[in-house]
């Protein structure tokens, strides 16, 4: 199962988590993809909803194109096109060169420490 795990990460645990994955990079170990954000607005801001479902929807439906994922979650187009390009730049949809999307990972972990380490 291919995971993506996101994170909350103030500038200094940014800095500490990036080290700790390019040591373990360099020595030839798997490492799983991340994407950190600054702050919890920030990532409810990338990620909203109807973007998860939408990730959902392309995780089961693989090989539609933005117009038929559009239609068959019933929104309209031009949101879904945002969502798309959005989610495509996160790395959390993928797009071939017809348009047709796909989702890289089978489970997306979202973590958000509520206090600052002492």
């Amino acid at each position: 199962m291919k995971r993506v795990e996101i994170e909350v990460l103030g500038s200094e645990a940014a800095l500490k988590a990036f080290a700790k994955v390019w040591r373990r990079a360099r020595t030839g170990r798997a490492v799983t993809p991340r994407i950190a954000f600054g702050s919890l607005a920030e990532l409810f801001s990338a990620i909203t909803e109807k973007r998860l479902e939408l990730i959902r929807h392309v995780t089961m439906h693989e090989g539609l194109n933005t117009r038929q994922a559009a239609l068959q979650l019933e929104r309209d187009y031009k949101n879904v096109h945002t969502d798309v390009g959005a989610l495509v730049g996160l790395g959390l949809l993928a797009k071939d060169n017809r348009g047709r999307l796909s989702a890289p990972y089978d489970e997306i972990v979202i973590r958000a420490e509520l206090r600052e380490a002492a």
